[in-house]
């Protein structure tokens, strides 16, 4: 076993890795193929290939997961235009974290799928209502996760600033954003990770089109196939995103993401 904390290479890391998925697919098929699972309710990994390749040569599917993709990408985008600066004024300002940290912290437990039936109402069944969905879902972490991010900043950093003749703005914008965009870039990442799954809960209701949407038909057609390869396509572009955010992350920041 190895040692706690310890490192392992980045070969190890990624045949560790893909491992996993390799024995999770086999105990898959084994289920499903040797008959101790229904396919009926679990389809085998050959068939919901099958009705995937379907999906995209014959019913167009390329296109729901394009418009899913841009709702994610347009509510997260809007969620972290207006939370980052908010964020960031609450960690750095004490007086404005007391007026809004109450408010932030209640409204970040409220569900987005419990917002769905209203955003219907205010702003129907376009798409500005799948881009609230997730905007209200990812607006108030952001700010929540920012605002401790910031206010956790070494004292001494600030301390040295003034010294040197900083003004209160100076201090805003020439320590305590540079200290902390390694941990507002990893806020967004994890951040966005979440947004998948509200817009999936956008879809499912009042939604022609769409990953979720192509998943709310298949039940009705008791196509497992098709929902099971909806969701891994979901997982698929998630993991994708998550590399490229690292990535981005580690080009930007190389002294503080390994």
């Amino acid at each position: 076993m190895p040692r706690p904390l310890e490192p392992v290479g980045q070969g190890t890391r990624i045949v560790l890795g893909v491992s996993f998925f390799v024995i999770f697919v086999v105990a898959w098929a084994v289920a499903t193929l040797g008959g101790f699972v229904s396919r009926t309710f679990l389809a085998d990994p050959i068939t919901m290939m099958q009705d995937g390749w379907l999906l995209l040569t014959r019913f167009g599917f390329a296109a729901d997961i394009a418009v899913t993709v841009w709702r994610v990408v347009g509510g997260f985008i809007m969620a972290a235009v207006i939370a980052v600066p908010i964020g960031l004024m609450m960690g750095a300002y004490k007086p404005f974290e007391a007026f809004l940290e109450p408010f932030v912290s209640f409204a970040r437990y409220l569900p987005a799928s419990a917002f769905v039936p209203l955003l219907i109402l205010w702003a129907g069944i376009g798409e500005f209502q799948k881009l609230l969905v997730i905007f209200i879902g990812s607006f108030f972490q952001i700010i929540l996760m920012i605002a401790v991010a910031v206010g956790n900043t070494r004292r001494d950093l600030v301390e040295a600033a003034y010294t040197l003749g900083s003004t209160d703005m100076g201090i805003v914008k020439r320590v305590l954003l540079p200290a902390n965009a390694p941990e507002i870039a990893e806020i967004l990442r994890l951040v966005l990770g979440w947004a998948w799954t509200y817009v999936i809960v956008a879809e499912l209701i009042g939604s022609s089109s769409g990953i979720g949407h192509m998943i709310i038909d298949s039940q009705a057609l008791m196509a497992t196939g098709q929902m099971i390869f909806g969701i891994i396509v979901i997982g698929v572009i998630g993991l994708i995103s998550d590399f490229l955010f690292k990535g981005l992350n580690r080009a930007l920041f190389p002294w503080r993401l390994a």
